[in-house]
């Protein structure tokens, strides 16, 4: 059933959506001195070629990094997530998309630890081998859900977890909720960030009313959307659910997030929003 690559997708508006909410949380981590761990649960094949047979077969990229990559009138708030997208591509070309596994690696700090999990026969190697001499990483051929059970709660206490699932087995759906569960009951002072697709608006109230009837407190939902809600095939937008967020993604991503579906949708269509499903 592993068939899904994001290699077809990387750099799209969902990745700048997921990946600006990333940095800022992981801006937020480092005001403490002391070290966290950054787990990935399917962190993918971590840098992307656009000009790769995938990248270049759907160009989703040209709709999302593309179009802010090197604009002049770009929020501070958006620095932390750019600045490692201009590492990546030093000669002033857009050549390569780093994924959620390079944009931490950039960020962290030498105390701080990267557990990184991927399935896919084709992606795993290529992962291992971008993290083969970083020596606060460990790369795991492994089930990510997994990993909430074994790896929480790290030895510092302190943790970013993001889960990331292709959504491409209707079990998904249910599975990051279960997932949460088992990390939460481990790990409850933790941060977790969840990536959701928006294809039907079924599925994404489905995930969250399921995590209302965990009890877990202090749910977040973050969204972009590039077009309006439709039952046709194709994602319209996508969002972050974001437990035990930083005191100033709410503020942040408020600010930030007109900005960035302007300058993504000129049109208007689509919309945006910042909401808690539950607060404290």
């Amino acid at each position: 059933m592993l068939s899904y690559r994001h290699s077809f997708h990387a750099g799209n508006h969902a990745d700048v959506l997921k990946h600006t909410v990333q940095s800022l949380i992981l801006t937020a981590m480092k005001e403490k001195d002391k070290p966290f761990l950054y787990l990935d649960t399917h962190a993918g094949a971590g840098r992307y070629l656009l000009s790769s047979e995938h990248a270049g077969r759907t160009g989703e990229y040209l709709e999302g990094i593309a179009k802010i990559w090197q604009r002049d009138d770009c929020p501070a708030l958006l620095e932390p997530y750019l600045t490692v997208i201009r590492h990546y591509n030093r000669s002033g070309m857009l050549r390569y998309y780093p994924g959620s596994p390079l944009i931490a690696r950039q960020m962290l700090r030498e105390q701080d630890k990267l557990h990184l999990t991927e399935l896919h026969s084709s992606d795993y190697p290529l992962l291992r081998d971008e993290f083969q001499k970083d020596l606060r990483a460990d790369v795991l051929r492994a089930d990510g859900y997994a990993q909430l059970k074994s790896q929480l709660p790290p030895l510092s206490r302190r943790g970013m977890v993001l889960i990331d699932p292709p959504y491409e087995m209707k079990t998904d759906y249910q599975d990051v909720v279960s997932g949460i569960q088992e990390g939460y009951k481990r790990f409850a002072t933790g941060v977790y960030a969840l990536w959701y697709p928006v294809v039907l608006r079924q599925h994404v109230k489905k995930i969250l009313v399921s995590l209302e009837k965990t009890g877990i407190r202090r749910i977040m939902q973050i969204e972009l959307a590039v077009r309006p809600d439709s039952d046709q095939r194709g994602m319209t937008g996508s969002g972050m659910i974001v437990i035990n967020p930083p005191w100033m993604l709410e503020q942040q991503m408020t600010e930030l997030l007109p900005w960035l579906h302007q300058a993504l949708v000129p049109t208007g269509h689509g919309h945006t929003l910042v909401r808690w499903v539950v607060p404290e």
